[in-house]
């Protein structure tokens, strides 16, 4: 049971980290590629990049604990819910249209994780 709640742990930093990294890039803005040099120092400024980025790293360090104790074969695919999570959220939170058929494909995934958990 441990186990899983570190499964969980990591999967809740790294949404938490797409999340919060998302908030602070619709605050910096868009950029062409060609700048991303140039922008890489202001971006890490931004607090809620660096909050994101935090909750990231953490959750590689949870996924590391992950690692050693189960099978990646097992555990792998459960790190799909953290897209189920983003999608919702940012349809929550940011407004973005989530259209039908992304939630199908939602679906399928819950579907899928579901299946591997049982095995």
């Amino acid at each position: 049971m441990v186990n899983y709640l570190i499964v969980i742990t990591s999967i809740l930093l790294a949404v938490a980290g797409q999340l919060l990294m998302k908030k602070g890039m619709l605050a910096f803005g868009a950029f062409p590629v060609s700048q991303l040099l140039t922008k890489v120092i202001p971006m890490f400024l931004n607090p809620w990049v660096f909050i994101g980025f935090v909750c990231f790293g953490l959750s590689s360090i949870f996924w590391l604990v992950v690692l050693s104790r189960l099978e990646l074969s097992l555990v792998y695919p459960m790190v799909s819910v953290a897209y189920v999570l983003v999608a919702l959220v940012s349809w929550l939170v940011f407004k973005e249209n989530v259209t039908l058929v992304r939630w199908l494909g939602v679906l399928v995934i819950m579907v899928g994780v579901f299946l591997i958990s049982r095995s």
